[in-house]
């Protein structure tokens, strides 16, 4: 196995390490997930139509081409799970004024009530987890999860300057 602690730059972390982050990270994905999968379950819907609906509703008139890049995923896959959103009305296409060849994609109002359903369970994991912790760990949470993200995708997330509301 390679030497893990050349790849490093500012820290000495040994395998066991890095295993337990790997760890941490697929617990609290199951974790994370198992709300919102029993929601999508009652729709038929899976993880990929959560994700759909997700960055839909986070980027209104989003199109084809820019949810590709961000999910990164094929279009015929793409275009099994919109076929689908569409159909049950949960996503408006519209085309796009200045190119008729472009759908711009929006959440109906009921994909605007599933998306909220969806998050708020993970928006309360997260609050609950942050309240557990001091800022200066959240922001460097933030910055660790960034660093995972390849390097060419980190600018899609909206930057955050900081929290707002700060515990004493």
């Amino acid at each position: 196995m390679a030497d893990l602690k050349t790849n490093l730059n500012n820290y000495s972390l040994d395998e066991e390490e890095l295993r337990q982050g790997i760890e941490l990270l697929f617990y609290a994905y199951r974790d994370f997930t198992s709300e919102p999968d029993k929601i999508l379950a009652k729709w038929g819907f899976g993880r990929a139509h959560h994700r759909v609906i997700y960055f839909v509703g986070r980027n209104p008139n989003i199109t084809v081409t820019e949810l590709l890049l961000i999910l990164q995923i094929t279009k015929q896959s793409l275009a099994r799970v919109l076929t689908i959103l569409v159909k049950e009305n949960f996503i408006n296409q519209r085309a796009d004024p200045s190119d008729r060849r472009r759908k711009l994609m929006t959440l109906t109002e009921k994909g605007q009530q599933l998306e909220k359903e969806l998050t708020s369970t993970q928006m309360a994991r997260f609050n609950r987890a942050y309240n557990e912790t001091d800022t200066e760990a959240i922001e460097g949470f933030r910055r660790v999860l960034r660093g995972i993200i390849n390097p060419h995708d980190r600018a899609r997330v909206r930057p955050r300057t900081g929290l707002s509301h700060r515990r004493n």
